[in-house]
């Protein structure tokens, strides 16, 4: 299951890339890059959700623009080192307070704003360390939380699904809760298998430090595709007693799935403004119904 492409995502994605492809050359080039964007579109099953378009929208970069396909690659170095810089300060404030794992999560879904695909032009480090100084203000649904702890508790695994580069340092801080709370749980991180977006990849994950076993899902959708998972991929999600998938690109992908899944974001989009009746960067946690 997925969230699909509808009229107004279509539009969305449509209006970013060719906005992305008018600002690197000339009128005519952006107009062929957005009739073969159009064609890109027809050529999706109408069930695959907005990131699983990513990697053929690249491939379009690349040939009309010659992008590479890790063409955030510097937002990516600068996102880790803004998080490893503060990254010691973060954990004592989340150490610190009265649920450090709750703080935790304040903390993760937080970072879930260095997005620099989605949040294009909005994304500040200034606007970053404000939002931190009003981290552990951040509500987030109590019954999602409370069933999350509950299942943590029961559970063996946990899969962490991450997002951004940078923001994967929060998870750090994140999960190093989880684990001084639950030692039993063995906690493995997944990251994207290759240029995604912005999104975190083996590299960005042994950048801030991860103490986790880190695996890959074997693709470049910025999101979790089922159909497209590596064999260690889909064994990890199988086994899973719990799985926290963080960003919006893998609960677009994910949700209506059916594992148990807690979704931490914030909200960015219009589908997701009109889906949960929240404004733009809302927190949310959310529980797959299963």
């Amino acid at each position: 299951m997925s969230i699909g492409m509808d009229a107004q995502c279509l539009l969305c994605h449509f209006r970013r890339n060719v906005e992305t492809a008018r600002s690197l050359g000339d009128e005519s080039t952006a107009t062929a890059f957005a009739k073969a964007l159009m064609e890109l579109y027809l050529s999706m099953p109408d069930d695959k959700a907005s990131p699983s378009v990513g990697p053929g929208t690249n491939e379009l970069f690349q040939r009309f623009y010659g992008l590479e396909p890790d063409r955030f690659r510097q937002e990516k170095i600068a996102s880790n080192r803004f998080v490893l810089e503060r990254i010691d300060e973060i954990r004592r404030r989340t150490e610190a307070a009265p649920d450090p794992v709750y703080a935790g999560l304040q903390m993760a879904v937080l970072g879930n704003y260095i997005d620099f695909s989605a949040l294009q032009g909005e994304v500040s480090f200034e606007k970053l360390d404000e939002m931190l100084e009003k981290a552990l203000e951040m509500e987030l649904d109590r019954e999602s939380y409370a069933s999350l702890c509950d299942d943590l508790a029961k559970g063996k695994r946990l899969l962490y699904l991450t997002d951004n580069a940078g923001e994967i340092g929060f998870d750090r801080v994140f999960a190093e809760q989880l684990q001084k709370a639950y030692p039993h749980l063995q906690i493995t991180f997944c990251v994207r298998g290759g240029p995604a977006q912005n999104d975190a990849t083996r590299e960005d994950a042994a950048a801030v430090g991860i103490p986790f076993p880190v695996i890959d899902n074997g693709n470049t959708v910025a999101g979790t595709d089922l159909a497209l998972l590596s064999d260690e991929a889909k064994a990890a999600l199988d086994a899973a007693d719990v799985i926290i998938s963080k960003g919006q690109g893998n609960a677009e992908t994910l949700l209506g799935c059916g594992y148990n899944i807690y979704y931490a974001f914030l909200v960015k989009c219009a589908r997701f403004i009109d889906r949960y009746h929240k404004p733009k960067l809302t927190p949310m946690l959310v529980k797959e119904r299963v």
